[in-house]
């Protein structure tokens, strides 16, 4: 019992330097997968003795020991309880997505894709891949839930979301931190083929994210801010995602429906009239959207913020008198894009 109070304790205490301390930055693989091997320990232990009051009050009076010890060492620590140690892994997990510290380089262990998490008996288990199971398991609960309304963006990309903004939330705490707050999303970016076009939904749904503290208001705006430097990732999010959810964004953000406005702007003002398909289209080595899908995003953009139309209508105009004021289709985008906007 000795030992096992012990390994108690230090799993407690891996648990706060996982969550608070700076340590994490020197972390590696190998350290990673030995701090889950506790974590599942602490769980075994948990589930092996929940029944028995004896043992299980020990064990109590031991972490609040512990707790202790770990108040005066760490600002802000969080006390573990005998009924916490059911969901060790977890609490792993989100003190180390929380902590601005962790390396890069551990992120990318965690969300691996190419490779499933590994169950086979071993020192220590390989936790590549182990957010990425755990957004599979999360997102079958939301999915197999009796949910009142369904995620627009999906319920695994919805987990994804949450955790984006977690994660900047962590990074964020440290006000100096901009730099490196940038650098883990792009670097996210870079995640292979096929992720930028992900990671735009997962960015909608972090900014879509309603039940939120100020922590993650502040997330949400360093997000929208990035975006707005971004803006070969703004153009994708404005012709990958569906409308319907740019139209949401737009209502919630103001932000960013002034950046799809500019992004509808930028697309019109790169077409060219092709006389052979009596069109505007955009050149043939960009040809993101059509001059119709234009249209059509103005128009809904219009019917939920039926404010922003007069503004935009002005602009349009301007930048039409300034191609000439011809009523004449063909000759500017702006005159036949107003024109097609008020049939």
């Amino acid at each position: 019992m000795e030992a096992v109070l012990k390994n108690l304790s230090s799993t407690a205490e891996l648990l706060a330097v996982a969550s608070q301390s700076g340590a994490v930055a020197q972390w590696d693989k190998q350290t990673l997968s030995r701090a889950f091997h506790w974590a599942r320990y602490c769980e075994h232990i948990s589930s092996r003795f929940h029944n028995n009051s004896a043992i299980k009050g020990i064990m109590e009076k031991q972490l609040q020991f512990t707790n202790q010890s770990l108040r005066a060492a760490f600002p802000g620590y969080t006390d573990i309880s005998f009924s916490d140690l059911s969901c060790c892994q977890h609490l792993l997990l989100v003190g180390l997505l929380k902590n601005p510290e962790l390396p890069i380089s551990i992120m990318k262990i965690l969300f691996d894709t190419t490779s499933p998490v590994n169950n086979q008996q071993s020192d220590y288990q390989d936790v590549t891949g182990f957010c990425s199971h755990i957004i599979q398991c999360k997102s079958a609960r939301k999915v197999l839930s009796p949910l009142t309304d369904l995620s627009a963006v999906g319920a695994d990309v919805e987990v994804q979301g949450a955790m984006l903004m977690e994660r900047l939330a962590a990074l964020l705490s440290q006000e100096s931190e901009a730099c490196r707050t940038e650098h883990f999303l792009d670097s996210v970016l870079q995640g292979g083929e096929g992720a930028a076009g992900h990671f735009c939904l997962v960015i909608a749904a972090a900014l879509l994210t309603t039940k939120i503290s100020a922590a993650q208001t502040a997330s949400q705006g360093f997000l929208l801010d990035w975006l707005q430097k971004k803006h070969s990732v703004l153009q994708l999010m404005c012709s990958a995602l569906p409308t319907t959810l740019l139209i949401d964004l737009a209502k919630g953000h103001l932000q960013f429906r002034a950046a799809y406005c500019d992004v509808l702007k930028k697309w019109a003002s790169d077409m060219e009239y092709s006389m052979s398909e009596g069109e505007w289209v955009q050149p043939s080595t960009n040809r993101t959207v059509s001059f119709k899908r234009l249209t059509e995003h103005f128009l809904a953009l219009f019917e939920s913020c039926p404010s922003l139309r007069e503004d935009v209508e002005n602009d349009l105009n301007a930048l039409n008198i300034s191609d000439g004021d011809f009523d004449v289709k063909g000759l500017s985008v702006w005159g036949d894009l107003l024109s097609a906007l008020n049939k």
